[in-house]
C-alpha cells in the first residue's frame, strides 16, 4: 500500500529536502523503517535506539495521533497520509 509521510520543515533536510516521502507500508512502524532505510539521517530524529517513537515526535493519521491508536503498529490504508510534527515547547 502506498502511503505518504509529510515532514515538517525542520526534518526536510534529512530527507533530501523532500516535504513528502511516498513509500509502500502496511503500518506506521513499517513506514518509518523504510523511510529510515532511504534516509538514514532521519532515524535518530524519529525513533530511539530501541525503535520506539521519540517522546517529542507526534505522528497523525488523519486527525488521530497514532499514540491514541496502536502506535507504531497502527495499520495504514492505501493512500494514507501521515503527518510528522515535532512537539513545541517554550515559555
Amino acid at each position: 500500500m502506498t502511503v505518504r509521510v509529510k515532514l515538517p520543515t525542520v526534518l526536510q533536510p534529512f530527507a533530501g529536502g523532500n516535504e513528502k516521502v511516498a513509500i509502500e507500508a502496511a503500518t506506521v512502524g513499517e513506514a518509518f523503517a523504510k523511510i529510515e532505510q532511504e534516509h538514514p539521517a532521519l532515524r535518530r530524529r524519529l525513533t530511539d535506539e530501541q525503535g520506539a517513537l521519540r517522546r517529542h515526535v507526534n505522528v497523525y493519521l488523519g486527525n488521530d495521533n497514532i499514540r491514541d491508536l496502536a502506535g507504531l503498529d497502527t495499520e495504514l490504508p492505501d493512500g494514507a497520509e501521515l503527518l510528522v510534527l515535532p512537539s513545541v515547547a517554550g515559555g
